[in-house]
């Protein structure tokens, strides 16, 4: 024992030599990096071997989700053989130039990395193509095209490889022409095995290959490689070189709960890093757990940041189907127009046949977001029924949220004409989340329970409130019949309570009808059930 203690006081905390990146592409010298796994195409070729086959490809991934690190990792990993000729671009700054200044732009940034790589590797036809390039400017899709006719006959052994990042920046109108231009180049020379132009990776948060001007794809030629999300064990190996570096570990199962509610999202894992080395548990070796990673998110989800921000505006433009995600197993359609919005920008994902949000710390960011929003109309709060001690009255507070209902209209619950069933589970959280939004209680949606799903758990001054939600649109007794049972039989029983709410939004009542509470005994427990109109005004 006593050789065990001399061993853990001979460990001391070490400053550490780098930090965790959470803005732009991560520089190993400076930054913690690990690289991706299984990066491939859908025939599962990885990066590499698609540049050495000659391959067009696009990837497609959200924004700071480590697209351009993986690029300039690719691009010095190719620079290694003296054979490849490997160019950078960026597009991101250029939406709004003309064609001809937008081309004037790539001519600059492409024939200064070509002339470098071609004089570090030595290259026998350096002059000759200086003098090309010259005298060779670049004006519109033309000359651009021309300009790889001529080098595929200048250079015979070197393969030129173009990776063009943020390549939605590149102006709408020119966009046909300059797919087209690569497209041309592609089907050209597909059979020519030394070319200049040998491969081309365009990489931005649309799949370019759907993309559909002028009534075709003109890059529909391109292989399709979607950036994942860093593995468990890439964040393993993440958190180890902080580990090397200062001699406090991680516990396997706080990594784990980092990966799991973070899904991998690269920023996240970082910022997570940051907050919990530089903030919960600083400058000492005991390790961080999983109670440390609970108070990490807790301030992560606090926290303003343009992470969060960009994604917030991105959310709210299609906040009704982001809620409808979060709250129901919502089938994945992948030529959906909201969820493809959602997807390109990485708030939520395919997982088998569904389409789920990207990861928990979004979904409780962005839901808390819209409770917020959810404002409660001046008297009309069941706030000001609440006593600083007491219990809270629910039946008061549900009678005042029929009232709140009858006052902001029924327009919400229709989506193309039919009862959006999910918008009355989100208003009644929101209202709810008004007990809890100072930290008192706890409020949980879509909630596992032994015998189902319940739809909202109230904790509030020591009692549980569980309410279940539905939408009528034929048979009110049958709905009410429905809920009853389910509350009573599945929920009431597994959570050992007596008493359970159910809330019916009946379309075939008028809004603003008189909304009575209604008791039902099952046994020894009781459910007491809600009617709010929500039928439309004639």
């Amino acid at each position: 024992m006593i050789g065990k203690v001399d061993l853990e006081e001979k460990i001391t905390y070490q400053k550490p030599k780098r930090f965790f990146e959470k803005s732009g592409s991560v520089d190993s010298a400076s930054s913690y990096y690990v690289p991706l796994e299984k990066v491939v195409n859908s025939d599962n070729m990885d990066m590499r071997s698609m540049v050495e086959l000659g391959r067009y490809f696009s990837i497609f991934a959200p924004r700071q989700s480590g697209k351009t690190t993986y690029l300039n990792h690719l691009c010095k990993e190719l620079q290694e053989d003296p054979s490849y000729v490997a160019v950078i671009l960026s597009f991101q700054k250029y939406k709004k130039l003309s064609p001809g200044r937008f081309y004037t732009q790539v001519q600059k940034k492409l024939y200064f990395q070509l002339i470098e790589r071609l004089t570090h590797i030595g290259c026998q036809k350096l002059d000759m193509i200086k003098s090309f390039l010259d005298r060779h400017d670049l004006t519109d899709h033309i000359s651009f095209g021309e300009l790889f006719e001529e080098l595929n006959r200048i250079i015979v052994y070197k393969k030129l490889v173009i990776f063009i990042d943020e390549f939605d920046g590149i102006p709408r109108e020119e966009l046909e022409n300059f797919l087209s231009t690569l497209r041309d180049l592609y089907l050209e020379y597909k059979e020519v095995k030394q070319k200049a132009l040998y491969s081309i990776g365009l990489v931005g948060i649309r799949d370019i290959t759907k993309l559909i001007v002028g009534g075709v794809s003109p890059f529909n030629i391109a292989d399709q490689v979607d950036l994942p999300p860093f593995s468990l064990k890439n964040v393993r190996d993440l958190y180890s070189q902080y580990t090397a570096e200062t001699n406090q570990p991680f516990t396997e199962a706080a990594v784990k709960k980092i990966y799991v509610e973070t899904a991998g999202q690269p920023w996240l894992v970082n910022r997570l890093g940051t907050i919990l080395t530089v903030d919960v548990k600083p400058n000492v070796t005991t390790p961080i757990d999983e109670n440390d990673v609970e108070k990490a998110i807790n301030i992560l989800l606090q926290e303003k940041n343009d992470h969060f921000d960009n994604l917030y505006e991105k959310a709210k433009l299609y906040k009704e189907t982001f809620i409808e995600i979060v709250f129901d197993n919502v089938k994945y359609k992948p030529d959906d127009k909201d969820q493809s919005w959602l997807e390109q920008y990485g708030l939520i994902k395919k997982k088998e046949s569904k389409a789920v949000v990207a990861n928990d710390i979004y979904k409780k960011r962005y839901i808390e977001t819209f409770f917020t929003e959810a404002s409660v109309p001046d008297g009309i709060s069941s706030l000001q029924d609440v006593s600083l001690a007491g219990p809270l009255n629910m039946e008061n507070s549900l009678l005042d949220f029929s009232q709140y209902i009858a006052q902001i209209g029924v327009q919400a619950f229709y989506k193309e004409k039919k009862p959006y069933e999910k918008t009355g589970q989100f208003l009644l959280t929101a209202w709810l989340y008004q007990y809890v939004k100072g930290g008192e209680g706890d409020l949980r949606y879509e909630v596992k329970s032994g015998m189902g799903v319940m739809d909202i758990m109230l904790a509030y001054r020591g009692k549980k409130y569980i309410i279940e939600t539905k939408v009528n649109r034929q048979n009110l007794i049958q709905t009410l019949m429905q809920g009853i049972k389910q509350v009573s039989t599945k929920y009431l029983a597994s959570e050992f309570s007596h008493e359970g709410y159910l809330v019916v939004f009946d379309t075939r009542t008028p809004v603003g009808d008189i909304c009575e509470p209604q008791y039902h005994q099952v046994g020894d427990r009781q459910v007491v059930s809600f009617k709010i109109g929500i039928g439309k005004e004639k």
